[in-house]
């Protein structure tokens, strides 16, 4: 494993295998807290200017890199990223789950769509087993309520992997606020993979997202994700500001 700095972030480098079989290690003698984060050209520019997110990037146990940009950044600066998507690491991990015959706990995502893939999966892979809740309508201001319900749920069901689609950053500090009550657990933020996952957006053919265009197809099924796209435009900056301050040190 290698580190690289990244927009003065830390990220350790992972092969897809080696990603993986950590990950299965880990489920076989579980301890402490794990979470699974993707690294993209959006969060890294978030976590720029949070300190809070930052943190939670470099003190992940996994960091999966989930954009082409990043990789061709990566290239830029003389780091050797592995592209390993976090809908395709979900799916791996779900089939990880029928293999071991785990419990998988969805929440979140549109209303009723974690619970309809529950549903799904459970028919897909029948050695797993898999719950879905909503668990929180607005993560920006979850209630009491919500949250105890959810880790009721968690008590009494005893997952060994956890998928939040709530978004990012959201969804990885939520989770990181709630490590005590996640102990034991893989926890993952997925973010839009549920909608991947249940067919309601549909994903990029494979050739569009080997040649790393996976960004613009998705923005031309959803055009009001152009707002975000900005924050491509300023990774691209900041990248060719770490590019220059390298040459002139």
């Amino acid at each position: 494993m290698m580190y690289f700095n990244l927009l003065g972030i830390k990220i350790n480098s992972r092969s897809k295998h080696h990603a993986l079989e950590q990950i299965k290690k880990y489920i076989r003698q579980p301890e402490g807290f794990y979470q699974i984060l993707s690294i993209n050209p959006e969060n890294l520019v978030i976590a720029v200017s949070n300190a809070d997110f930052k943190r939670v990037i470099e003190t992940s146990q996994i960091q999966i890199i989930d954009g082409a940009w990043t990789v061709l950044a990566g290239k830029l600066l003389g780091m050797k990223l592995e592209r390993f998507t976090g809908v395709d690491l979900m799916e791996e991990l779900i089939k990880i789950a029928d293999d071991l015959r785990l419990r998988v706990l969805l929440i979140g995502g549109r209303p009723k769509l974690a619970l309809r893939l529950a549903q799904c999966y459970s028919q897909t892979y029948p050695q797993a087993k898999f719950k879905g809740i909503q668990g929180i309508r607005n993560i920006k201001k979850p209630r009491k309520l919500e949250e105890d319900k959810i880790f009721s749920i968690v008590t009494d069901y005893k997952p060994h992997i956890v998928f939040v689609a709530f978004g990012s950053p959201e969804q990885e500090l939520w989770l990181d606020r709630h490590k005590s009550q996640l102990l034991r657990t893989v926890s993952m933020g997925v973010g839009g993979a549920f909608d991947f996952a249940g067919g309601i957006i549909p994903r990029a053919p494979g050739f569009i997202r080997s040649i790393g265009m996976e960004w613009l197809f998705r923005l031309i099924v959803e055009p009001w994700r152009w707002r975000r796209q900005l924050r491509l435009i300023k990774f691209i900056y900041l990248v060719m500001r770490q590019k220059l301050i390298g040459k002139l040190l």
